[in-house]
Protein backbone atom coordinates (compact mmCIF):
# COMPACT_ATOMS: atom_id res chain seq x y z
CA UNK A 1 0.00 0.00 0.00
CA UNK A 2 1.12 3.45 -0.81
CA UNK A 3 1.97 5.42 2.29
CA UNK A 4 0.16 8.72 2.42
CA UNK A 5 2.34 11.74 2.73
CA UNK A 6 2.13 13.26 6.15
CA UNK A 7 0.98 16.86 5.93
CA UNK A 8 3.16 19.28 7.87
CA UNK A 9 1.52 20.93 10.83
CA UNK A 10 0.03 24.34 10.23
CA UNK A 11 2.59 27.03 10.93
CA UNK A 12 0.02 28.95 12.87
CA UNK A 13 -0.21 26.12 15.40
CA UNK A 14 3.30 26.93 16.56
CA UNK A 15 2.78 30.66 16.67
CA UNK A 16 2.21 32.14 20.10
CA UNK A 17 -1.14 33.80 20.68
CA UNK A 18 -1.51 37.47 19.90
CA UNK A 19 -1.71 38.51 23.54
CA UNK A 20 1.66 36.92 24.26
CA UNK A 21 3.18 38.66 21.25
CA UNK A 22 2.32 42.14 22.50
CA UNK A 23 5.33 44.27 23.39
CA UNK A 24 5.96 44.74 27.09
CA UNK A 25 5.21 48.47 27.06
CA UNK A 26 1.83 47.79 25.41
CA UNK A 27 0.94 45.29 28.12
CA UNK A 28 1.95 47.84 30.75
CA UNK A 29 -0.29 50.43 29.11
CA UNK A 30 -3.26 48.04 29.07
CA UNK A 31 -2.79 47.10 32.72
CA UNK A 32 -2.49 50.74 33.77
CA UNK A 33 -6.07 51.37 32.57
CA UNK A 34 -7.59 48.45 34.45
CA UNK A 35 -8.81 48.33 38.04
CA UNK A 36 -6.34 46.38 40.18
CA UNK A 37 -8.72 43.42 40.48
CA UNK A 38 -8.97 43.07 36.70
CA UNK A 39 -5.24 43.60 36.26
CA UNK A 40 -4.48 40.68 38.59
CA UNK A 41 -6.94 38.46 36.70
CA UNK A 42 -4.95 38.92 33.47
CA UNK A 43 -2.36 36.53 34.94
CA UNK A 44 -4.38 33.60 33.50
CA UNK A 45 -3.98 34.82 29.89
CA UNK A 46 -0.51 33.41 29.30
CA UNK A 47 2.83 32.86 30.96
CA UNK A 48 4.01 36.25 29.74
CA UNK A 49 1.11 37.92 31.53
CA UNK A 50 1.26 35.79 34.68
CA UNK A 51 3.24 38.14 36.89
CA UNK A 52 3.11 41.24 34.75
CA UNK A 53 0.58 42.89 37.09
CA UNK A 54 3.13 42.56 39.90
CA UNK A 55 5.17 45.38 38.37
CA UNK A 56 2.32 47.90 38.26
CA UNK A 57 3.62 51.16 39.74
CA UNK A 58 0.19 52.39 40.89
CA UNK A 59 -1.75 50.33 43.44
CA UNK A 60 -5.32 51.48 44.07
CA UNK A 61 -7.44 49.60 46.59
CA UNK A 62 -10.96 50.98 46.40
CA UNK A 63 -14.52 49.69 45.99
CA UNK A 64 -13.60 48.12 42.65
CA UNK A 65 -10.72 45.99 43.87
CA UNK A 66 -12.96 43.05 44.82
CA UNK A 67 -16.47 41.82 44.12
CA UNK A 68 -19.04 42.19 46.87
CA UNK A 69 -20.57 38.76 47.40
CA UNK A 70 -21.44 39.37 51.03
CA UNK A 71 -23.19 42.14 52.91
CA UNK A 72 -21.30 41.32 56.09
CA UNK A 73 -18.88 44.19 56.74
CA UNK A 74 -16.53 41.90 58.63
CA UNK A 75 -16.25 39.56 55.65
CA UNK A 76 -15.66 42.46 53.29
CA UNK A 77 -12.98 43.91 55.55
CA UNK A 78 -11.17 40.58 55.95
CA UNK A 79 -11.21 39.96 52.21
CA UNK A 80 -9.86 43.42 51.54
CA UNK A 81 -7.04 42.89 54.03
CA UNK A 82 -6.09 39.59 52.40
CA UNK A 83 -6.06 41.20 48.96
CA UNK A 84 -3.74 44.01 50.04
CA UNK A 85 -1.42 41.59 51.82
CA UNK A 86 -1.34 39.34 48.75
CA UNK A 87 -0.60 42.18 46.32
CA UNK A 88 2.13 43.75 48.46
CA UNK A 89 3.74 40.35 49.05
CA UNK A 90 3.98 39.50 45.33
CA UNK A 91 4.69 42.97 44.03
CA UNK A 92 8.15 43.12 42.49
CA UNK A 93 8.51 46.56 40.92
CA UNK A 94 8.66 50.13 42.11
CA UNK A 95 5.56 51.50 43.87
CA UNK A 96 4.92 55.08 42.83
CA UNK A 97 1.38 55.37 44.15
CA UNK A 98 -0.53 53.62 46.92
CA UNK A 99 -4.18 54.52 47.44
CA UNK A 100 -6.45 52.94 50.02
CA UNK A 101 -10.03 54.21 49.89
CA UNK A 102 -12.85 51.74 50.52
CA UNK A 103 -16.30 52.64 51.80
CA UNK A 104 -16.28 49.74 54.29
CA UNK A 105 -12.77 50.33 55.62
CA UNK A 106 -12.18 51.49 59.17
CA UNK A 107 -8.84 52.21 60.76
CA UNK A 108 -7.03 48.92 61.31
CA UNK A 109 -3.55 48.25 62.62
CA UNK A 110 -2.65 46.56 59.33
CA UNK A 111 -2.30 50.06 57.87
CA UNK A 112 0.77 50.59 60.07
CA UNK A 113 2.39 47.48 58.61
CA UNK A 114 1.57 48.46 55.03
CA UNK A 115 2.87 51.99 55.62
CA UNK A 116 6.19 50.65 56.88
CA UNK A 117 6.47 48.41 53.83
CA UNK A 118 5.72 51.31 51.48
CA UNK A 119 8.22 53.69 53.07
CA UNK A 120 10.91 51.06 52.51
CA UNK A 121 9.85 50.92 48.86
CA UNK A 122 10.20 54.71 48.50
CA UNK A 123 6.57 55.34 47.60
CA UNK A 124 5.95 58.72 45.95
CA UNK A 125 2.17 59.12 46.34
CA UNK A 126 0.33 57.99 49.45
CA UNK A 127 -3.47 58.33 49.71
CA UNK A 128 -5.35 57.06 52.76
CA UNK A 129 -9.09 57.65 53.12
CA UNK A 130 -10.81 56.19 56.18
CA UNK A 131 -14.53 56.49 55.54
CA UNK A 132 -15.81 54.96 58.79
CA UNK A 133 -15.04 55.08 62.47
CA UNK A 134 -12.71 57.32 64.43
CA UNK A 135 -9.85 59.27 62.96
CA UNK A 136 -6.89 57.03 62.33
CA UNK A 137 -3.53 57.96 63.82
CA UNK A 138 -0.91 58.06 61.10
CA UNK A 139 2.03 55.77 61.99
CA UNK A 140 5.31 57.49 62.75
CA UNK A 141 7.12 55.59 59.99
CA UNK A 142 5.25 57.60 57.34
CA UNK A 143 6.84 60.81 58.60
CA UNK A 144 10.28 59.42 57.72
CA UNK A 145 9.38 58.83 54.07
CA UNK A 146 11.38 61.46 52.19
CA UNK A 147 10.39 60.07 48.79
CA UNK A 148 6.82 61.38 49.14
CA UNK A 149 5.71 63.84 46.48
CA UNK A 150 1.94 63.70 47.13
CA UNK A 151 0.26 62.99 50.48
CA UNK A 152 -3.52 62.78 50.84
CA UNK A 153 -5.26 61.90 54.12
CA UNK A 154 -8.96 61.71 55.03
CA UNK A 155 -10.30 61.19 58.57
CA UNK A 156 -6.86 60.92 60.13
CA UNK A 157 -4.97 62.20 63.16
CA UNK A 158 -1.47 63.52 62.62
CA UNK A 159 1.05 63.47 65.44
CA UNK A 160 4.59 63.32 64.01
CA UNK A 161 7.48 62.09 66.16
CA UNK A 162 9.76 64.68 67.75
CA UNK A 163 12.44 63.79 65.20
CA UNK A 164 10.25 64.80 62.25
CA UNK A 165 12.20 67.06 59.90
CA UNK A 166 9.53 67.61 57.27
CA UNK A 167 8.97 66.18 53.80
CA UNK A 168 11.75 67.61 51.66
CA UNK A 169 10.29 66.48 48.32
CA UNK A 170 6.57 66.89 49.01
CA UNK A 171 4.81 69.02 46.37
CA UNK A 172 1.14 68.30 47.09
CA UNK A 173 -0.59 67.97 50.47
CA UNK A 174 -4.33 67.25 50.82
CA UNK A 175 -5.73 66.99 54.38
CA UNK A 176 -9.48 66.58 54.91
CA UNK A 177 -11.29 65.83 58.18
CA UNK A 178 -8.01 65.75 60.07
CA UNK A 179 -6.88 66.52 63.59
CA UNK A 180 -3.50 68.07 64.37
CA UNK A 181 -2.13 70.56 66.88
CA UNK A 182 -1.25 74.18 66.10
CA UNK A 183 2.52 73.66 66.31
CA UNK A 184 2.28 70.46 64.26
CA UNK A 185 0.47 72.25 61.45
CA UNK A 186 2.90 75.17 61.33
CA UNK A 187 5.94 72.88 61.44
CA UNK A 188 4.45 70.61 58.77
CA UNK A 189 3.90 73.46 56.30
CA UNK A 190 7.17 75.27 56.90
CA UNK A 191 9.14 71.98 56.72
CA UNK A 192 7.99 71.19 53.20
CA UNK A 193 10.11 73.60 51.12
CA UNK A 194 8.93 72.18 47.77
CA UNK A 195 5.20 72.39 48.57
CA UNK A 196 3.19 73.72 45.61
CA UNK A 197 -0.39 72.60 46.35
CA UNK A 198 -2.15 72.66 49.73
CA UNK A 199 -5.73 71.57 50.38
CA UNK A 200 -7.12 71.73 53.91
CA UNK A 201 -10.78 70.95 54.66
CA UNK A 202 -12.71 70.43 57.91
CA UNK A 203 -9.87 70.32 60.42
CA UNK A 204 -9.65 70.68 64.17
CA UNK A 205 -6.97 71.05 66.81
CA UNK A 206 -5.85 74.54 65.77
CA UNK A 207 -7.50 77.86 64.88
CA UNK A 208 -4.73 80.05 63.44
CA UNK A 209 -3.51 79.41 59.92
CA UNK A 210 0.06 80.56 59.48
CA UNK A 211 1.12 79.64 55.95
CA UNK A 212 4.87 79.83 55.28
CA UNK A 213 5.52 78.17 51.91
CA UNK A 214 7.80 79.90 49.37
CA UNK A 215 6.84 77.62 46.44
CA UNK A 216 3.10 77.38 47.13
CA UNK A 217 1.00 78.00 44.01
CA UNK A 218 -2.43 76.49 44.86
CA UNK A 219 -4.23 76.89 48.20
CA UNK A 220 -7.73 75.58 48.93
CA UNK A 221 -9.12 75.71 52.46
CA UNK A 222 -12.50 75.38 54.12
CA UNK A 223 -13.18 75.15 57.83
CA UNK A 224 -13.57 76.96 61.13
CA UNK A 225 -10.63 79.16 62.03
CA UNK A 226 -10.01 82.52 63.69
CA UNK A 227 -7.14 84.01 61.77
CA UNK A 228 -5.02 83.45 58.67
CA UNK A 229 -1.69 84.92 57.63
CA UNK A 230 0.71 84.33 54.78
CA UNK A 231 4.48 84.59 54.75
CA UNK A 232 6.85 83.91 51.85
CA UNK A 233 3.95 83.02 49.55
CA UNK A 234 4.84 85.24 46.62
CA UNK A 235 4.29 82.41 44.11
CA UNK A 236 0.71 81.77 45.22
CA UNK A 237 -1.64 82.24 42.25
CA UNK A 238 -4.83 80.21 42.94
CA UNK A 239 -6.56 80.77 46.30
CA UNK A 240 -9.92 79.49 47.53
CA UNK A 241 -10.89 80.17 51.16
CA UNK A 242 -14.14 79.25 52.89
CA UNK A 243 -14.65 80.29 56.50
CA UNK A 244 -17.43 78.31 58.17
CA UNK A 245 -17.66 80.66 61.16
CA UNK A 246 -19.65 83.88 61.50
CA UNK A 247 -17.42 86.54 63.07
CA UNK A 248 -20.08 89.22 63.49
CA UNK A 249 -20.35 88.78 67.27
CA UNK A 250 -16.63 89.08 68.05
CA UNK A 251 -15.05 91.31 65.40
CA UNK A 252 -13.72 93.87 67.84
CA UNK A 253 -12.14 91.22 70.04
CA UNK A 254 -10.27 89.73 67.11
CA UNK A 255 -8.60 92.54 65.23
CA UNK A 256 -9.48 95.90 66.72
CA UNK A 257 -8.96 98.70 64.20
CA UNK A 258 -6.34 96.92 62.07
CA UNK A 259 -7.28 95.86 58.56
CA UNK A 260 -7.63 92.17 57.80
CA UNK A 261 -7.91 93.04 54.13
CA UNK A 262 -4.49 94.72 54.02
CA UNK A 263 -2.88 91.96 56.05
CA UNK A 264 -4.29 89.26 53.79
CA UNK A 265 -2.93 90.64 50.49
CA UNK A 266 0.57 91.66 51.61
CA UNK A 267 2.11 88.33 50.59
CA UNK A 268 -0.18 87.64 47.62
CA UNK A 269 1.18 89.89 44.87
CA UNK A 270 0.61 87.39 42.04
CA UNK A 271 -2.78 85.91 42.87
CA UNK A 272 -4.54 85.03 39.62
CA UNK A 273 -7.77 83.31 40.80
CA UNK A 274 -9.42 84.12 44.12
CA UNK A 275 -12.51 82.54 45.67
CA UNK A 276 -13.89 84.12 48.86
CA UNK A 277 -16.42 81.62 50.20
CA UNK A 278 -18.82 81.31 53.15
CA UNK A 279 -18.04 84.03 55.75
CA UNK A 280 -14.51 84.90 54.66
CA UNK A 281 -15.53 88.26 53.16
CA UNK A 282 -16.87 89.17 56.61
CA UNK A 283 -13.44 88.31 58.01
CA UNK A 284 -11.72 90.51 55.42
CA UNK A 285 -14.11 93.37 56.28
CA UNK A 286 -12.94 93.45 59.91
CA UNK A 287 -11.07 96.65 60.72
CA UNK A 288 -10.50 99.67 58.49
CA UNK A 289 -11.37 98.99 54.86
CA UNK A 290 -9.28 101.11 52.46
CA UNK A 291 -10.62 102.59 49.25
CA UNK A 292 -8.19 100.33 47.38
CA UNK A 293 -5.17 98.20 48.16
CA UNK A 294 -1.73 99.85 48.31
CA UNK A 295 -0.50 97.38 45.67
CA UNK A 296 -3.00 96.44 42.96
CA UNK A 297 -3.67 92.79 42.12
CA UNK A 298 -2.30 93.04 38.60
CA UNK A 299 -2.62 89.33 37.80
CA UNK A 300 -6.10 88.76 39.22
CA UNK A 301 -8.38 87.71 36.35
CA UNK A 302 -11.06 85.67 38.20
CA UNK A 303 -12.83 86.61 41.43
CA UNK A 304 -15.66 84.79 43.22
CA UNK A 305 -17.13 86.30 46.39
CA UNK A 306 -19.98 85.32 48.68
CA UNK A 307 -21.42 88.32 50.48
CA UNK A 308 -24.24 89.78 52.52
CA UNK A 309 -25.68 92.70 50.56
CA UNK A 310 -27.17 94.13 53.74
CA UNK A 311 -23.71 94.64 55.26
CA UNK A 312 -22.14 97.86 54.01
CA UNK A 313 -18.68 96.80 55.22
CA UNK A 314 -18.80 93.68 53.09
CA UNK A 315 -19.90 95.77 50.11
CA UNK A 316 -17.04 98.20 50.76
CA UNK A 317 -14.60 95.29 50.91
CA UNK A 318 -15.89 93.88 47.64
CA UNK A 319 -15.61 97.30 45.99
CA UNK A 320 -12.06 97.66 47.27
CA UNK A 321 -11.16 94.37 45.59
CA UNK A 322 -12.74 95.52 42.32
CA UNK A 323 -10.88 98.86 42.41
CA UNK A 324 -7.63 97.01 43.10
CA UNK A 325 -7.98 94.50 40.24
CA UNK A 326 -7.40 96.42 36.99
CA UNK A 327 -7.26 93.26 34.84
CA UNK A 328 -10.20 91.38 36.31
CA UNK A 329 -12.19 89.71 33.53
CA UNK A 330 -14.54 87.29 35.29
CA UNK A 331 -16.59 87.98 38.43
CA UNK A 332 -18.97 85.74 40.35
CA UNK A 333 -21.02 87.13 43.23
CA UNK A 334 -23.10 84.83 45.42
CA UNK A 335 -25.48 86.26 48.01
CA UNK A 336 -25.48 84.61 51.42
CA UNK A 337 -29.19 83.77 51.79
CA UNK A 338 -29.01 83.20 55.55
CA UNK A 339 -28.27 86.89 56.16
CA UNK A 340 -30.10 88.67 53.39
CA UNK A 341 -32.91 89.71 55.74
CA UNK A 342 -30.58 90.84 58.52
CA UNK A 343 -29.41 94.46 58.39
CA UNK A 344 -25.76 94.81 59.40
CA UNK A 345 -24.12 98.22 58.84
CA UNK A 346 -27.06 98.98 56.52
CA UNK A 347 -26.01 102.39 55.21
CA UNK A 348 -23.80 102.30 52.16
CA UNK A 349 -23.41 105.83 50.78
CA UNK A 350 -23.40 106.66 47.10
CA UNK A 351 -19.76 107.78 47.38
CA UNK A 352 -18.87 104.12 47.84
CA UNK A 353 -19.49 103.64 44.13
CA UNK A 354 -17.63 106.76 43.05
CA UNK A 355 -13.96 107.16 42.12
CA UNK A 356 -13.88 103.73 40.56
CA UNK A 357 -11.62 103.16 37.55
CA UNK A 358 -12.96 101.60 34.39
CA UNK A 359 -13.06 97.82 34.82
CA UNK A 360 -12.14 95.15 32.26
CA UNK A 361 -14.91 92.75 33.24
CA UNK A 362 -16.18 90.54 30.43
CA UNK A 363 -18.30 87.94 32.23
CA UNK A 364 -20.31 88.49 35.43
CA UNK A 365 -22.58 86.10 37.30
CA UNK A 366 -24.83 87.26 40.17
CA UNK A 367 -26.52 84.43 42.08
CA UNK A 368 -29.07 84.36 44.91
CA UNK A 369 -30.34 87.94 44.77
CA UNK A 370 -33.91 89.00 45.52
CA UNK A 371 -34.04 92.52 44.08
CA UNK A 372 -33.23 94.65 47.14
CA UNK A 373 -31.82 98.16 46.68
CA UNK A 374 -28.23 97.26 47.76
CA UNK A 375 -28.22 94.39 45.24
CA UNK A 376 -29.56 96.57 42.44
CA UNK A 377 -27.08 99.35 43.25
CA UNK A 378 -24.22 96.86 43.02
CA UNK A 379 -25.44 95.45 39.70
CA UNK A 380 -25.97 98.95 38.30
CA UNK A 381 -22.42 99.87 39.32
CA UNK A 382 -20.99 96.86 37.48
CA UNK A 383 -22.90 97.69 34.30
CA UNK A 384 -21.92 101.35 34.44
CA UNK A 385 -18.15 100.81 34.85
CA UNK A 386 -17.61 97.78 32.57
CA UNK A 387 -17.29 99.03 28.97
CA UNK A 388 -16.09 95.67 27.58
CA UNK A 389 -18.70 93.56 29.36
CA UNK A 390 -20.05 90.76 27.16
CA UNK A 391 -22.42 88.84 29.41
CA UNK A 392 -24.04 89.24 32.83
CA UNK A 393 -26.08 86.34 34.20
CA UNK A 394 -28.46 87.10 37.08
CA UNK A 395 -30.13 84.29 38.99
CA UNK A 396 -32.66 85.20 41.73
CA UNK A 397 -32.92 83.34 45.00
CA UNK A 398 -36.39 82.13 44.03
CA UNK A 399 -38.67 82.17 41.02
CA UNK A 400 -41.29 84.83 40.48
CA UNK A 401 -39.11 87.89 41.11
CA UNK A 402 -40.50 89.65 38.02
CA UNK A 403 -39.70 93.21 39.19
CA UNK A 404 -36.01 92.34 39.23
CA UNK A 405 -36.00 91.68 35.51
CA UNK A 406 -37.72 95.00 34.81
CA UNK A 407 -35.13 96.88 36.87
CA UNK A 408 -32.25 95.15 35.09
CA UNK A 409 -33.54 96.18 31.68
CA UNK A 410 -33.71 99.85 32.75
CA UNK A 411 -30.06 100.04 33.89
CA UNK A 412 -27.57 101.98 31.79
CA UNK A 413 -24.73 99.94 30.33
CA UNK A 414 -21.26 101.15 29.45
CA UNK A 415 -20.91 98.28 27.01
CA UNK A 416 -23.07 98.40 23.93
CA UNK A 417 -22.84 94.64 23.44
CA UNK A 418 -23.46 93.58 27.03
CA UNK A 419 -26.05 90.80 27.23
CA UNK A 420 -28.08 90.38 30.42
CA UNK A 421 -29.31 86.84 30.97
CA UNK A 422 -32.05 86.41 33.56
CA UNK A 423 -31.90 82.82 34.79
CA UNK A 424 -35.01 81.65 36.60
CA UNK A 425 -34.58 79.49 39.71
CA UNK A 426 -36.14 76.03 39.57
Amino acid sequence: MRREQVQPACHSDFEPDRLSCLPGHVIDQILSHLPLREAVRTSVLSSKWRYKWATLPNLVFDNQCHSVASQDHSDIKNKLLRIIDHVLLLHAGAINKFKLSHRDLIGVTDIDRWSLHLTRRSVKEFVLEIWKGQRYKIPSCLFTCQSLVHLELFNCWLKPPSTFQGFKNLKSLDLQHVTLAQDVFENLISSCPMLERLTLMNFDGFANLNIDAPNLQFFDIGGKFEDISFENTFQLSVVSIGLYLNFETNQNRLRGSSSNLLKFFVHLPHVRRLEVQSYFLKYLAIGAVPLKLPRPCIDLSYLSIRMNFNDSKEISTALCLLRSSPNLQELEVLARPDEQNVLIHPYCGEDEYCSCPIMQLRHVRIDGVSGTKPELDFISFLLLYSPVLERMTVKPVSSGVTELMKELLRFRRASGRAEIIYQESP
